[in-house]
């Protein structure tokens, strides 16, 4: 019989030499943590449907600011519910809103630590739509330039506070334009902006809703929000993006959706960050308790699988334990 000129194998003999020829590697500097804070004092709520991930009040946040400085986190991601809600989303852009507060008390903690705002109103409105909304006879209207005018407003306070990061979600059309004018006619054009540039309509977003307390009251994101079946679509959103002055691009859920990632990564020349979103990590976290995988390999695996497919940054709430496996 005939014997194989290319033995593939050669070179995945031994650990050694499986490490000299790695195409990819993941680093804890490519991680961004999320957190959740929230009104109150000495809160500190676990969020049912996303074990080990918190609500957490302002005087309670340096212990979780500590664990990620100390796990080697660089970044961390602010969502934020307001002690009251309105039809326009004031929390958002006030002076004491609960993302203010908390940029504010992070640089305090650790100045080092990056702070991403995301700037959206989805919070801080009543109805949970991400922009302004007119209700007519026949529906319920998102008014984009109008909101426009509040996701700006947003993204200036927001640096203002010091957040380091201005990460916009809203996918109004148009925002990366406003928010860059706005930011820049107030001073902040050293600011960069991470564009949430390919965000779809997704069922992977229900564990958020709950932490985030901004579940629509009423209807859907449909009209705003990428329709899941669109390829193409999502090469259009990020051109308007990059033309519009975006510094960074980002495409949210993550694992249904490394073929788009794959796409921006070919297409541009920005640095390309993923979404490693809610349901996908209360997902491996069920099966975890329930002892049907094992968390840890199936965690690097997959940060590692969406690094293997452009991601330049992950945002992930598994930050704090992924980081902790890859420096143990």
């Amino acid at each position: 019989m005939g014997f194989p000129i290319n033995r593939h194998r050669r070179l995945r003999r031994t650990a050694a030499l499986r490490s000299l020829v790695r195409e990819n590697y993941l680093h804890v500097n490519d991680l961004i943590a999320p957190i959740f804070v929230i009104y109150g004092e000495g809160v500190k709520n676990e969020i049912p449907s996303m074990p080990g991930v918190y609500q957490w009040s302002i005087d309670r946040l340096e212990e979780e600011v500590r664990e990620l400085v100390d796990a080697g986190i660089q970044a961390v991601l602010l969502f934020g519910i307001p002690e009251h809600k309105d039809s326009a989303g004031t929390g958002a852009y006030g002076e004491d809103g609960i993302v203010q507060q908390a940029t504010r008390r992070i640089k305090e903690i650790a100045p080092e630590l990056l702070v991403v705002a995301d700037t959206c109103l989805c919070e801080f409105t009543d109805h949970g739509h991400c922009g302004v909304v007119h209700h007519t006879k026949a529906a319920a209207v998102i008014d984009n330039d109008e909101s426009l005018e509040l996701l700006v407003r947003t993204a200036v306070s927001q640096a203002e506070a010091g957040a380091d990061i201005i990460a916009p979600s809203n996918m109004m059309d148009g925002f990366v334009a406003a928010i860059r004018a706005g930011l820049d006619a107030a001073g902040f054009e050293d600011i960069p902006i991470m564009s949430y540039a390919v965000k779809y309509s997704s069922a992977y977003y229900g564990p958020f809703r709950e932490a985030a307390q901004s579940a629509p009251q009423f209807g859907d994101r449909k009209t705003y929000q990428m329709d899941p079946a669109n390829s193409r679509e999502a090469l259009r959103e990020a051109e308007s993006d990059v033309e519009e002055g975006a510094d960074m691009l980002m495409v949210k859920p993550g694992l249904a959706y490394l073929d788009i990632l794959r796409l921006l990564k070919d297409r541009f020349d920005l640095p390309v960050a993923v979404y490693n979103v809610s349901a996908e990590y209360s997902m491996v976290k069920a099966a975890a308790m329930q002892g049907w995988i094992d968390e840890r390999a199936i965690v690097l695996e997959t940060l590692t699988g969406m690094k293997r497919a452009g991601a330049d940054v992950i945002i992930t709430y598994h930050a704090k334990d992924a980081a902790r496996w890859l420096r143990g």
